[in-house]
């Protein structure tokens, strides 16, 4: 069984091929974020022809960072890059790729793969969360993604840390994302998110709200273990040791609840092996 995975990302997208479940073929591209849909469509269309030229697929899966109308299979939105509200992303590649396709939101792809074929293997609940561009957050039970009543479960990056904070993108105020993914660190401090945790005082600080944001979570769903995957993830233990020191400190006393907090095991190819793994359910 051959599947196409792809991964549509705020700064990059990639794109594998599985041979069952070994990849045998991968490619990485920077995105353009000013181009949008418009730029971004047509490489993709480009990339698939090439492919297809030397492979059959039998299907596809595409992890999308942003909103995903999972029952639709429509995009939502980007909060990152523009013109992709309400496409039908599964629909057009489909008609490109002459095979089933499925899609879902990065986060919950991202979960499907670490806890597949990563770190949060044998784990549930689980909870996987996307700190990069944005936040996002992923949920499985049992293997099964938990998209709640009306699919947005799981949405980790627009709870509020700080009420009084800077404006978010989503027009809020404090987001978990605001204050704490890639895209904001730049722009707040003109330096890129690898810089900036290379310096231990700044990291000090910033693992408090990081360490906010997961009280919460662990406070409402008491994970197994939480896997942090995106790019600032891999700061490593630089990163992973003061975050887990903070939560400890933030933790009630009184609470049980675990505190397994790893980085994705998968590297940047979580969104990648979870597409496969979703595409594996139709």
């Amino acid at each position: 069984m051959r599947t196409l995975a792809i991964d549509i990302g705020g700064t990059k997208f990639s794109v594998a091929a599985f041979e069952d479940e070994k990849m045998v073929r991968r490619e990485s591209h920077s995105t353009d974020r000013e181009g949008g849909r418009a730029w971004l469509v047509p490489q993709l269309d480009q990339l698939i022809a090439d492919w297809k030229r030397e492979t059959t697929f039998h299907r596809c899966g595409i992890g999308f960072g942003g909103p995903v109308d999972f029952a639709a299979q429509t995009v939502h939105q980007s909060t990152h890059v523009g013109g992709w509200e309400n496409f039908s992303l599964t629909e057009h590649i489909r008609s490109s790729l002459g095979a089933p396709v499925i899609m879902d939101n990065d986060a919950n792809v991202g979960a499907l793969g670490e806890g597949f074929y990563g770190a949060g293997k044998g784990c549930s609940p689980l909870l996987y969360m996307t700190l990069s561009t944005g936040i996002g957050g992923g949920i499985l039970l049992n293997g099964e993604v938990v998209r709640g009543a009306d699919g947005w479960a799981g949405e980790i990056g627009h709870h509020t840390l700080q009420p009084d904070g800077p404006e978010c993108l989503c027009g809020s105020n404090g987001c978990f994302e605001r204050m704490c993914c890639g895209l904001w660190m730049e722009r707040d401090y003109g330096k890129t998110a690898r810089e900036l945790l290379g310096n231990p005082g700044f990291v000090a600080g910033y693992v408090k709200l990081l360490a906010r944001g997961l009280k919460t979570c662990i406070m409402v769903l008491n994970p197994a273990r939480i896997v942090i995957g995106g790019g600032i993830a891999k700061a490593g233990e630089k990163l992973f040791l003061p975050l887990r020191a903070e939560l400890a400190l933030q933790m009630p006393g009184w609470s049980g609840a675990r505190q397994d907090v790893r980085p994705a095991a998968l590297g940047d190819d979580s969104v990648l092996y979870g597409a496969l793994r979703l595409a594996a359910t139709m």
